[in-house]
């Protein structure tokens, strides 16, 4: 479970986000059925609980660790026990903690981003924005990467440079 998240190049060109907070996808959204499709099967994760994100826009959807439940290392959260966010539509996109390079492997095969603060140094290295899926097998790659966050959040990985 320690090696490095193992990721297709995403196709087609990356979508428009913006640059400051809040961090958005502008372009490229979901359809809904799809980002229901990813909702549901990010909160059947055992020991995830839905909240409202504590740092996301206003409808932004946590994924968060149940009370009771050991959790991983602080940098595997993006605040308290919310390791992921899922953006509310049209956008779709998510923000995750992963660990570093895992995230790298994310940017390098084009699912996703740095968070700009991420990129300036104010918050782990960790923290992306991954792309919202467009169509059912980028549901698949974006589930892939939710795991490799939740696994990190539970401290079943090793926290590697």
């Amino acid at each position: 479970m320690n090696r490095t998240l193992q990721l297709p190049p995403r196709p087609g060109l990356k979508p428009l986000t913006t640059r400051t907070n809040p961090h958005q996808q502008l372009n490229q959204h979901p359809p809904p059925a799809l980002y229901d499709a990813l909702a549901q099967r990010c909160f059947a994760l055992p020991h995830v609980i839905e909240r409202p994100s504590l740092i996301s826009v206003k409808g932004a959807r946590a994924l968060t660790l149940e009370p009771g439940i050991a959790p991983g290392p602080r940098v595997a959260f993006l605040i308290d026990r919310e390791f992921a966010h899922i953006h509310p539509l049209p956008d779709g996109s998510m923000h995750l903690a992963l660990r570093a390079q895992d995230a790298r492997a994310v940017i390098e095969a084009g699912w996703g981003e740095l968070h700009p603060a991420s990129a300036l140094g104010l918050i782990p290295a960790g923290i992306v924005m991954v792309y919202a899926p467009r169509e059912p097998n980028e549901l698949e790659i974006a589930m892939h990467i939710v795991e490799a966050s939740y696994r990190f959040a539970l401290g079943q990985v090793e926290l590697l440079a």
